[in-house]
C-alpha cells in the first residue's frame, strides 16, 4: 500500500524505465479560447482552424527532457462549457499543473478567468498535488487586429492571482512550447523544494511526482 508521502509526492516508476517522472497537466478555460488547438500544437505540432467543441475530456501524452530527466506529460484538454464543469472536476485528481487560458479577442473569456480560478482553487485543494502550479495564458495573440484584452490587463490579472503570464498563439506557434516548459520547470522547482523540506529518509528514496495511466475518457479530435 502506498504511504501518505507516496500519495503526495509519488515515486519513480519502477516498471517503466522509459521516463523518470510523469506529470499531469490540465488546460482550463472558456469554450473556444483555443485549448485544443494549443494542445495539438504542442503535442503534434499541428493546427487546424476548424472549430469543434470538446466533449468532456481529451488528452495527449508527450515526453520531454528537463534537467537531465525524461518527463512524461499527460496533458488534459477540458471542455469549457458550463454544463461540463462538474464533470471535469473529477479529473483534477493528481494534477501537477494547470494552464488557465483566455482569448485576447474575447472579453467574456477574460472576465471568466477569476470565476474559473475560484472553481479551480477549491478542486486543487481537494484533489491535486499540494504544490500544483498555474500559468495564465492569453491565447490568439496572432489576431492583433481583433484584440480586445490588452496584454497589460492580462499581466496585471496574473500578478493579482499570483501566476506567471504568457501571451501565445497556437496558430502561429508563439510561446506554446515555452508555456509548457516553464510550467514543467516550476513544477520541478516546487517538487525539489518539497522533497528538500521532507524527512531525509524520504528524500533519500528519490521520490517525485508520478501518475498512473488515466481512466477511459471521451476522445475527440477538435480545435476548440
Amino acid at each position: 500500500m502506498a504511504s501518505a508521502t507516496d500519495a503526495r509526492y509519488g515515486q519513480k516508476e519502477s516498471s517503466d524505465q522509459n521516463f523518470d517522472y510523469m506529470f499531469k497537466i490540465l488546460i482550463i478555460g472558456n469554450s473556444s479560447v483555443g485549448k485544443t488547438s494549443f494542445l495539438f500544437r504542442y503535442a503534434d505540432d499541428s493546427f487546424t482552424p476548424a472549430f469543434v467543441s470538446t466533449v468532456g475530456i481529451d488528452f495527449k501524452v508527450k515526453t520531454i527532457y528537463r534537467n537531465d530527466k525524461r518527463i512524461k506529460l499527460q496533458i488534459w484538454d477540458t471542455a469549457g462549457q458550463e454544463r461540463y464543469r462538474t464533470i471535469t472536476t473529477a479529473y483534477y485528481r493528481g494534477a501537477m499543473g494547470f494552464i488557465l487560458m483566455y482569448d485576447i479577442t474575447n472579453e467574456e473569456s477574460f472576465n471568466a478567468v477569476q470565476d474559473w480560478w475560484v472553481l479551480m482553487s477549491t478542486q486543487i485543494k481537494t484533489y491535486s498535488w499540494d504544490n500544483a502550479q498555474v500559468l495564465l495564458v492569453g491565447n490568439k495573440c496572432d489576431m492583433e487586429d481583433e484584440r480586445v484584452v490588452a496584454g497589460e490587463r492580462g499581466r496585471q490579472l496574473s500578478e493579482h492571482l499570483g501566476f506567471e503570464f504568457f501571451e501565445a498563439s497556437a496558430k502561429d506557434n508563439i510561446n506554446v512550447k515555452q508555456t509548457f516548459e516553464r510550467l514543467v520547470d516550476i513544477i520541478c522547482e516546487k517538487m525539489s523544494e518539497s522533497l528538500d523540506a521532507a524527512d531525509p529518509a524520504v528524500t533519500g528514496a528519490k521520490q517525485g511526482p508520478q501518475l498512473t495511466e488515466p481512466p477511459a475518457a471521451p476522445h475527440q479530435d477538435c480545435a476548440c
